[in-house]
């Protein structure tokens, strides 16, 4: 063969090994088999040294057949494969009974957050698993046994996440948290997260729970009622100190629970009572049960008992968290029994403890309200504007500021305040009501009898008795129209 068609055979050749390799390098890419790459190396080494050896000997052949023999995924599906290698794996971990009206909210709130959700129902009567099961969760059942801290780690077994989110059915994650969520996941010395919990329809609107957490064999639920993993993490801090729990400041979940409307007050209360007493037969130290059981004592009527429940956990309490509800339970509780001074140490006791502000609102509330009805509405209306202060968004405090300025004689000031927390709730009916008094006052009738019918039509809507006894009144003042 002349030279020229030889130089010409190998410039060929060497044009097809470079378009050959580019090819394989695409469908590498593309495969996620390791055989593929295992034998990249060998190859690339072959082509660039010997091309005719790789072609002659047919081993280029047999390598492409390999490759090509191998499925292949599209890009977007191998990017995010390699980001799933990265990703920490989070299982969302929940206990269900009963809970068609909210379940389904709770799952559309963490999808495309976690990557499996372990749903154990504790015996449903209503379409709750079949909710469960057609958004594609797990569900496994539990023999109920009083015992919410069996179920929550019965929960655990079935996980297999690098991490796990615990959620209740009436509870949904805050989306903007999930950024953040994805973060704190990565930090190698995190052990678990305590995550701050809004708690819609109640004046004491925060909570900071340990919800975000490992997969770790020794961390468990501990009391069969108001049941939690911290005294698991506790001990596992002592034996591996390395850990850290971290709190993240931004609001992560969503709780309606505590909406008078969702509440079977009835059921509830007796379980939690006959839980509760049951444990503490066994625990009587247990200053956390203590505070639960001595503040469900007081809301239920049992001042005595609850009184002195409260001021047996304050014997053994030594965290911040458990010594400010403790504190937080005796003002409420001081205040029923017509005790301000002893009302307003608890407050301030429970003001001093190193918890973020945030989670302190009830006690400052509180302790407002307290100074307001004894008509010392100076330093009410100073714990007021520190509430909105702290929570610009806390529409209770801007309704109580609006009652106490009421009070001090600034009209104006308190219709802006009551306006204020309707913007923040329009379903505030309380705050309508003053609006449309204070506007009353300062001669605005048209919009006082506005602000008045849309505070009855919101008290029907709650089936509240405050809609007959306010249409009573505008009659009997000659305004009613309706």
């Amino acid at each position: 063969m002349p030279s020229r068609y030889v130089t010409v055979w190998l410039m060929q050749l060497q044009t097809a090994v470079i378009a050959i390799s580019i090819c394989i390098h695409y469908i590498v890419r593309l495969s996620a088999h390791a055989e593929a790459l295992r034998h990249t190396p060998v190859l690339t080494e072959l082509w660039l040294t010997q091309p005719a050896t790789a072609v002659s000997s047919g081993y280029l052949i047999d390598i492409i057949n390999l490759w090509l023999s191998f499925p292949l995924r599209s890009l977007e599906e191998n990017q995010s494969v390699d980001r799933g290698s990265q990703a920490m794996m989070l299982s969302l971990c929940m206990i269900v009974r009963d809970e068609e009206a909210t379940l389904r909210r709770c799952l559309a709130s963490v999808a495309g957050v976690v990557d499996e959700i372990i749903i154990v129902d504790t015996g449903s009567h209503d379409r709750t698993v079949a909710i469960a099961q057609a958004l594609e969760a797990q569900v496994y059942t539990f023999t109920w046994c009083d015992d919410f801290a069996a179920a929550r780690n019965a929960s655990l077994q079935y996980a297999h996440g690098d991490w796990i989110l615990v959620l209740d059915a009436d509870e949904v994650l805050v989306p903007e948290i999930v950024p953040t969520l994805r973060q704190a996941m990565q930090r190698e010395d995190a052990i678990a997260f305590t995550l701050l919990r809004e708690e819609l329809g109640t004046t004491h609107p925060y909570s900071q729970l340990s919800r975000l957490f490992r997969r770790h064999p020794t961390i468990a639920f501990a009391r069969p009622y108001h049941e939690l993993i911290d005294d698991s993490i506790a001990d596992l801090l002592r034996r591996e100190p390395h850990w850290q729990v971290i709190a993240l400041p931004e609001i992560a979940i969503q709780h309606t629970g505590y909406q008078s409307a969702m509440i079977d007050q009835r059921h509830k209360v007796d379980r939690a009572r006959t839980t509760m007493e049951r444990y503490l037969t066994t625990h009587p130290d247990d200053a956390y049960i203590c505070s639960k059981l001595g503040a469900l004592y007081a809301d239920i009527g049992e001042v005595t008992r609850g009184l002195a429940l409260l001021q047996r956990g304050l014997e053994t309490a030594t965290e911040a968290p458990v010594l400010y509800e403790l504190h937080y339970h005796l003002g409420s509780l001081y205040t029923q029994l017509k005790a301000p001074a002893e009302a307003a140490m608890h407050y301030q006791t429970a003001i001093e403890q190193p918890l973020p502000q945030r989670l302190k609102l009830g006690a400052y509330n509180n302790w407002g309200n307290l100074l307001k009805d004894q008509g010392e509405l100076v330093r009410a209306k100073t714990l007021y504007q520190t509430t909105i202060a702290i929570d610009p968004t806390f529409a209770v405090g801007y309704y109580n500021l609006g009652l106490t300025l009421k009070d001090m004689g600034k009209l104006k000031d308190a219709i802006e305040h009551y306006t204020h927390a309707i913007q923040l709730q329009p379903t505030y009916a309380e705050a309508h009501q003053n609006l449309g008094v204070a506007l009353l006052k300062a001669g605005s009738i048209t919009e006082s009898l506005e602000s008045f019918q849309q505070a009855i039509a919101l008290y029907e809507q709650q089936r509240s008795p405050e809609a007959v006894r306010l249409r009573d009144a505008l009659t009997q003042m000659g305004l009613g129209h309706s």
